[in-house]
C-alpha cells in the first residue's frame, strides 16, 4: 500500500507546495491540507506505518527530517527547527520519538 492509495496525490502535491520554503513547514497546516485531517483512524495508522521508514513502530527525529519526501522523492528535507518543533508537538511521553497514537492524537487536535 502506498500514501496515494489513502491521500489524493493533488491533495498531497498542494500541502507540498504550501511549504515548499525552508522553515514554512506547520504539520498542522499539512495534515489539513493533504486530508490527513480528515481520515479514519485506522487510516491514519496505515498512513503511520508507510512513513515508519525503518519499521520500529515509531518515528524518531532522524527519520522524521525526511517526512516530506516519504510523499514525494524529490521533496525538501525539514529543518532542524522544523523537525524539532514538529516532533515536540506530536511527542506526547516525552521519549523522544513519535508513536503511532502520539501521531493520531496530533492530527486529530
Amino acid at each position: 500500500m502506498s500514501l496515494t492509495d489513502i491521500l489524493s496525490p493533488s491533495d498531497i502535491a498542494a500541502a507540498l507546495r504550501d511549504c515548499q520554503a525552508p522553515d514554512s513547514f506547520s504539520p498542522k497546516k499539512f495534515f489539513q491540507i493533504s486530508g490527513m485531517s480528515k481520515k479514519s483512524s485506522s487510516q491514519i495508522k496505515e498512513i503511520f506505518r508507510i512513513l515508519d521508514n525503518d519499521q520500529s513502530g515509531f518515528i524518531e527525529e532522524d527519520e522524521l527530517k525526511y517526512f516530506l519526501q516519504r510523499f514525494e522523492c524529490g521533496a525538501r528535507v525539514l529543518t532542524t527547527s522544523e523537525t524539532k518543533t514538529f516532533l515536540a508537538a506530536a511527542d506526547h511521553d516525552g521519549d523522544g520519538k513519535i508513536g503511532a497514537e502520539g501521531i493520531s492524537l496530533f492530527i486529530f487536535i
